[in-house]
């Protein structure tokens, strides 16, 4: 009898037939949206397929091999089979593992200061600026939709968007309250304070993936603040929608055209609401965000970043690396990969 899990590989073994099959319709080729679909689908199947064929291959091998375990080279070979089949099945474990739907989704971070005055607008500063460099290793593109600006440096709020293949699977685990330990520029004592930032990630959505109905948003504009130039500051080209069902409040005001301002306020819109539905929450924006930033006190966080230690933790995975300067500098990759991993151990746990 079939164990549970040959039976799971069967199915997708066959699925993986019939969409060979569907893709040498000639209905399917001539229907370009169709053979799109149809040829990811093959593409996400095809990598463990092929370790299922393998593992079959070398399940066989390996029992023709145990009847012969009495030579020494076969008691060998059934050794080296025997490894191979674990890392076969490990493999093909984690491909069965469901993936994020949102992993592929661009991303609307916030950068918000939080706990610390100005050296927390500084900070939120920093951050940015780390982010921009991360995404510039990835070769993403970052779009800055709203900042509020610090009189002290740095930012109180930053909205930007990152765009590009698998955004979100490399930027959803930095949502929540970043700690920083350093001596502050304008400490003349040379005493370490602490201050932090919030991040909030968001999965962009589409207008497919969130159904609003325009009367239940309300528009309002009014004449921006702060730099921007003669043309932003002297018309009324600043947005603000507010969602009536969920309370939910968006201002822009980064561009000179109201049109501008009022789609990049949409798109926050929507990936708000989206995630609102993902988490089932009826609660206003503070309460969404809650989940993922706190409060954003001292003691919330989920990474410190220790400037006299050159050091960054991550306290979530109880991940040291002792090389903060370049971690500012985009050096990200080891942080997220550690956090990628954890994410799938706990997805393999739980399937």
């Amino acid at each position: 009898m079939a164990t549970e899990f040959e039976a799971r590989l069967a199915e997708i073994e066959e699925a993986f037939a019939d969409v060979e099959a569907k893709l040498a319709d000639p209905e399917v080729l001539a229907d370009p949206g169709r053979l799109a679909e149809l040829g990811k689908r093959h593409s996400d199947l095809r990598d463990v397929v092929a370790d299922i064929r393998g593992w079959r291959g070398a399940v066989a091998d390996l029992a023709a091999a145990r009847e012969m375990s009495e030579d020494p080279e076969m008691a060998a070979l059934a050794g080296d089979l025997e490894t191979e089949i674990e890392e076969l099945v490990e493999r093909i474990k984690a491909a069965l593992v469901p993936v994020d739907p949102d992993d592929e989704k661009d991303v609307i971070m916030e950068i918000r200061s939080a706990a610390g005055g100005d050296e927390a607008s500084i900070w939120a500063g920093d951050l940015l600026r780390m982010y921009e460099r991360y995404a510039e290793r990835l070769g993403l593109r970052m779009e800055t939709m709203d900042t509020s600006p610090s009189a002290a440096g740095g930012y109180d709020k930053a909205v930007i968007s990152v765009k590009g293949r698998g955004a979100y699977s490399k930027l959803k685990h930095e949502g929540g309250v970043h700690r920083v330990q350093r001596v502050p520029r304008t400490e003349s004592q040379g005493r370490v304070h602490t201050s932090t930032a919030t991040v909030a990630v968001l999965p962009e959505a589409e207008e497919v993936d969130v159904d609003i109905d325009p009367g239940d948003v309300k528009i309002d504009t009014y004449r921006s603040t702060g730099p921007g130039g003669q043309s932003v500051n002297t018309t009324d080209s600043a947005v603000r929608l507010t969602h009536i069902p969920t309370g939910v409040v968006i201002s822009m005001q980064d561009e000179k055209s109201q049109f501008q301002n009022k789609d990049k306020a949409f798109r926050v819109l929507r990936a708000r609401l989206l995630r609102m539905e993902q988490e089932k929450a009826q609660a206003e924006l503070a309460g969404e965000r809650k989940s993922q930033v706190g409060t954003g006190g001292r003691s919330e966080k989920i990474r410190t970043y220790n400037f006299k230690e050159n050091r960054v933790t991550d306290h979530r995975i109880g991940l040291t690396v002792h090389r903060l300067d370049q971690v500012l500098e985009g050096a990200l990759g080891e942080l997220v990969e550690a956090l990628a991993a954890d994410e799938q151990a706990r997805r393999l746990a739980d399937g």
